[in-house]
């Protein structure tokens, strides 16, 4: 009995120890993994912080940038030197910082853990790794081109200052594009219509086959002589001439209106450059989308020729519908409203009604440029009258200062993305081409399609204004983010960097040699924009009212619409609907007329009475005013800068 009870307390004895030792390895491996788990929470925060800093010192590089040329500007204003403006000035200290990065600077990455290889079958946008019993998510950023390991830590560097191409389409260019809807001189560009409507989609359509096909002929060639060393097709070669096709002549613009050029070629130079980046960003989206049936993707397919043409039309008209919409619901809100009370909250919400047009379109599968175009448009015929003056102001100054800037920065990251993009392709036969078919293709939009123009306009578009224009043609933001949106494959990667290349060119070289060309041209300048065309005055200073404002049938009509129903339903001025409606819509038309509509009854200025006049025989299919050279007057000087003499 004594011995059962002694070993019965030796079991126990031995158990507790057994126990107790779990119990110690247990409480262990716990304070082993809270350990280990505390670790990793430090060294991610750290990581995080690191990166903050990083990208605090990324965007600082950027800011330092703009603020350097905006001093340079003012010493280039101050000087009076026009032969290098503030997009080339950009684009130069964005290469010079690019130098730097590149080159000067070296930065530092530990490689002990990370894993250089990983065999799959496919690259997924999503992959989840188990690390002891955690799962971390990581993001398909991109292809990585093959290495030895050497390269990584300086392509880390440059990858932290290369922005995601999406932020370009839906922060930069909105504001850009808007503003150029939102200041257009409608009643210059009305007259003009016609001319420059034919430019923008003949010309850009016509542009995009030219270099399209003779780039195709130069890949052809370079595949002969083993110059070409990827994939290169047709539709690549047509991709590549929609794009290049978008003119952004911003630099041209900026010194026409500082020599104050004579309006009607800002007017075609400025609506063609304009709509044409809508209607190239709808022609690359339609090559794109070209897909003819069958396993080569890259054959000829009437069905799927004629599915991009429908793509095209539906996109286009589409985008424009959206945009018009969202500028009247815009209107009416600012109407029946007493926004106009509170003027910050009319223009907050004038603004983000404004850039949700973009987005919108771009949500809803069309294209936001075009949208963000017209939507421009109409709320400076509509929406603008029914704000406050403060507002009208505000509006108006925002946007130039949003567009300023974001043109500023793109074209400084233009020239920091020389450098810093990782993957460039530059082919020189190809890069030859390119600057032979844009050149060429240019032409074949300019001079034939104003031939055939001034067979049909009483007043002809002159030689002079063509070979400006033709010299004009200047490519910007549009094509580089165009181009840069997609890089992933050989063709892709060498559009983009001749693209870059073309847009140096352009900027540089036809931008600082605007003045010279229009002295050379003898161009008009000092011309006020806001008088009527000097062309129709008399020697001693009497009008010529038997030209003075042309227009067309189709727009007298239009604008005689407009006068009397749509700008009195969508703004205060204008007559009141209920003298233009119907007597049976007098209830109806009482309920849509505003106070300030019959305040502003008696007035008799109307900005846009004056936009399409039904004065002397116009041509029946085009709105453009007379198009000369004639030798202004000493008394019209312009304002800045030192003249140009004019023929």
């Amino acid at each position: 009995m004594g011995s059962e009870t002694r070993s019965y307390i030796s079991l126990e004895k031995n158990d507790f120890v057994v126990l107790f030792c779990m119990m110690t390895c247990l409480f262990h491996y716990v304070s082993c993994q809270t350990e280990n788990t505390g670790m990793a929470n430090v060294i991610s925060e750290r990581k995080a912080e690191e990166d903050h800093r990083q990208d605090s010192a990324d965007l600082l590089i950027f800011i330092m940038l703009l603020t350097l040329t905006i001093l340079t500007i003012w010493l280039f204003k101050h000087r009076r030197f026009r032969f290098l403006h503030e997009t080339g000035l950009a684009m130069i200290y964005g290469l010079l910082v690019g130098v730097i990065l590149r080159f000067g600077i070296h930065g530092q990455q530990d490689l002990n853990n990370v894993t250089l290889s990983c065999a799959m079958n496919a690259s997924p946008a999503t992959l989840l790794v188990n690390v002891s019993g955690h799962f971390y998510e990581y993001t398909l950023k991109g292809e990585v081109r093959e290495t030895d390991g050497q390269d990584i830590p300086d392509a880390e560097m440059l990858k932290k200052v290369t922005f995601d191409p999406e932020i370009f389409f839906n922060i930069l260019l909105p504001p850009i594009i808007f503003h150029a809807g939102y200041s257009l001189k409608r009643r210059h560009f009305f007259r003009n219509l016609g001319s420059i409507l034919t430019y923008a989609f003949m010309g850009t359509a016509i542009s995009c086959l030219v270099i399209g096909s003779l780039l195709y002929g130069f890949v052809a060639f370079m595949k002969a002589v083993g110059q070409i060393h990827g994939d290169f097709f047709f539709t690549d070669c047509l991709f590549f001439g929609a794009i290049i096709s978008a003119t952004d002549p911003v630099t041209v613009l900026a010194i026409f209106n500082e020599l104050k050029v004579d309006v009607d070629l800002y007017a075609l130079l400025f609506g063609e450059s304009v709509l044409n980046d809508a209607v190239a960003i709808i022609l690359s989206s339609s090559i794109l989308a070209y897909q003819p049936a069958g396993d080569n993707h890259h054959t000829f397919d009437a069905s799927a020729m004629l599915k991009s043409v429908g793509v095209f039309l539906g996109v286009f008209s589409g985008s424009f519908a959206l945009g018009v919409v969202t500028g009247v619901m815009t209107s009416l809100v600012t109407k029946f409203t007493k926004l106009r009370e509170f003027p910050l909250l009319e223009t907050a919400l004038f603004f983000l009604m404004s850039w949700s047009t973009f987005l919108l379109a771009e949500a809803c599968g069309f294209t936001g440029v075009v949208a963000v175009v017209f939507c421009g448009m109409t709320q400076a015929h509509y929406t603008y009258n029914n704000l406050s003056d403060e507002s009208k102001d505000r509006t108006k100054q925002l946007f130039e200062l949003l567009n300023f800037l974001a043109e500023n920065f793109i074209f400084s990251y233009m020239g920091l993305t020389l450098f810093s993009f990782q993957y460039h392709v530059f082919n020189p036969l190809f890069i030859l081409g390119a600057f032979i078919a844009v050149f060429l293709g240019r032409a074949a939009n300019i001079y034939p399609l104003s031939f055939l123009l001034n067979l049909g306009r009483k007043n002809k578009i002159s030689s002079n204004f063509q070979h400006v224009m033709m010299f004009s043609g200047l490519r910007g933001a549009m094509a580089f983010a165009l181009a840069i949106r997609d890089t992933s494959t050989y063709a892709r990667r060498m559009t983009f960097s001749s693209t870059l290349l073309i847009v140096f060119f352009t900027v540089w070289v036809c931008g600082g040699g605007t003045t010279p060309m229009l002295s050379f041209m003898n161009i008009r300048v000092g011309v006020d924009s806001d008088q009527d065309n000097p062309l129709t005055a008399g020697v001693d200073g009497t009008e010529s009212r038997g030209v003075r404002h042309e227009g067309a049938w189709p727009f007298r009509m239009w604008h005689s619409f407009d006068h009397k129903y749509l700008k009195p339903f969508l703004t205060h001025s204008g007559p009141p609907l209920t003298t233009s409606l119907p007597a049976c819509c007098g209830s109806l038309a009482r309920c849509l007329t505003t106070t300030q509509a019959y305040q502003s009854e008696g007035d008799p200025h109307d900005e846009d009475s004056e936009l399409i006049r039904n004065e002397g025989m116009g041509s029946p299919m085009y709105t453009d005013i007379s198009i000369s050279t004639v030798t202004r007057s000493s008394s019209s000087s312009h304002l800045y800068g030192p003249t140009v003499p004019s023929g």
